[in-house]
């Protein structure tokens, strides 16, 4: 099902071809989920990337010190995204994506979304770049959770 999403208002995919965003648009989904909702659960096999259209969710992560999970980032930007581990081995969630407000998100699966960044390399190559900044902000996010709770 083809999405309307503006794909080129997504930090990963901004001044990207064209063709390459009709393309991923093709193969996305727009899903609805509401205020409390699991998007994705922590240790799920992962599939799909996911973007942010409208609302909040938060990333939780299980301790094994504690019994509640504790919140690691916030993706609250309309155009953020989130469930990288989608398109990265070994494709298991490292979080739970837990809607805050009702939420529209966008969903590409990842073995199409890879397959489209291997036949288009130049762009491929700036996605995964920009991706690599996601994940390390993600990291530092989780890091300076973790670390408030010691």
């Amino acid at each position: 099902m083809a999405t309307n999403a503006p794909l080129s208002e997504f930090a990963l995919f901004r001044n990207l071809p064209e063709e390459l965003l009709d393309r991923l648009a093709a193969i996305g989904e727009e899903e609805i989920f509401s205020k409390g909702d699991s998007i994705f659960r922590e240790g799920e096999q992962a599939d799909r990337m996911h973007f942010l259209l409208e609302g909040k969710t938060v990333l939780k992560v299980k301790l094994t010190s504690r019994p509640e999970s504790i919140t690691v980032s916030a993706v609250g930007q309309k155009y953020e995204s989130f469930g990288w581990s989608g398109i990265v081995p070994p494709y298991h969630y490292t979080a739970t994506a837990i809607c805050e407000t009702d939420c529209k998100v966008l969903t590409i699966p990842g073995d199409g979304f890879m397959k489209l960044l291997e036949e288009n390399p130049t762009a491929g190559f700036i996605v995964m770049q920009r991706l690599t900044e996601l994940v390390a902000s993600r990291l530092r996010n989780s890091r300076q959770a973790l670390l408030k709770t010691i």
